[in-house]
């Protein structure tokens, strides 16, 4: 094990195995659920759920936040152990044969999974994961997790109307740079507030993040819900008026509603067929 990695109590094997008895069994009201808020770089997620803190303090404080290894360095305001674990690339390849690591990519960069301190987490109540759709997939349908109660959200910049109007004949739209250039313009606003100068790795960052966003959304249908959500991270909607507005304000009371149990009317259901 590597001296540098994360270090957390886990359970031991039989514990474990006890654990993976409850959750295949899925009656025991204290094994938590594992709750997904996925979406594509700048669309919301990180505002979200600092309004959710803000303004539904009893349903944050349910969730125990699940910190991924990440390969890259931190973005300005980032704490090592609150938003990512930050570890070299080379530590991160070095737990691909290690069976209780999951380590794939996500961008440019290199994301790892601790399966067991998930298993912990799970044993004491509800996890939370917020970012990309890989994670989120991986998650989703991770052996060690299949049988573990979940509550899966994906947030879109386009809602299923705004899909299907640019994917009728005659309006020539190519969704995917489409996609993009919703989402660069997204990325660009929130990258300058953080940045003064942009570099030219910034920009590649910011264009390959843009790219990614039509095959993220390719996953969308995979979640159990869509929150179409046009206010991104760059948005001011979120805490420029104290309480939210906008879409920001729909999507924050949209996802406290499916944390409570409940379906609102916003959300939506997609097919794999919506975008081929």
């Amino acid at each position: 094990m590597l001296e540098s990695m994360p270090r957390s109590t886990h359970p031991t094997s039989s514990r474990r195995n006890q654990l993976l008895r409850r959750s295949q069994k899925n009656s025991d009201s204290n094994f938590g659920r594992l709750v997904l808020l996925i979406g594509p770089s700048c669309v919301g997620k990180t505002p979200l759920y600092k309004a959710l803190a803000k303004f539904y303090p009893e349903l944050r404080g349910r969730l125990q936040k699940l910190i991924m290894i990440n390969s890259r360095a931190p973005r300005p305001g980032e704490l090592d152990g609150v938003d990512y674990h930050f570890r070299a690339r080379a530590q991160l390849e070095a737990l691909r044969t290690d069976p209780r690591y999951a380590v794939l990519p996500v961008h440019h960069d290199l994301q790892a999974l601790d399966v067991q301190e998930l298993e912990s987490l799970l044993a004491r109540g509800d996890a939370f994961y917020e970012g990309n759709s890989s994670v989120g997939r991986t998650l989703l349908t991770h052996p060690r997790l299949g049988n573990i109660h979940k509550l899966s959200v994906f947030l879109s910049p386009l809602c299923k109307e705004e899909i299907l109007y640019f994917k009728a004949p005659g309006r020539n739209v190519n969704l995917p740079d489409l996609l993009t250039d919703i989402q660069r313009r997204k990325l660009l606003r929130r990258t300058t507030r953080q940045k003064t100068n942009l570099s030219l790795k910034d920009l590649e960052d910011i264009e390959k993040r843009a790219s990614d966003a039509y095959p993220e959304l390719q996953d969308a249908w995979r979640f159990d819900h869509v929150i179409p959500n046009h206010d991104g991270e760059d948005s001011d909607n979120w805490e420029a008026f104290y309480y939210p507005i906008g879409d920001a304000r729909k999507t924050l009371e949209s996802f406290a509603a499916l944390l409570k149990g409940s379906v609102p009317a916003i959300a939506e259901k997609w097919s794999p067929k919506l975008l081929p």
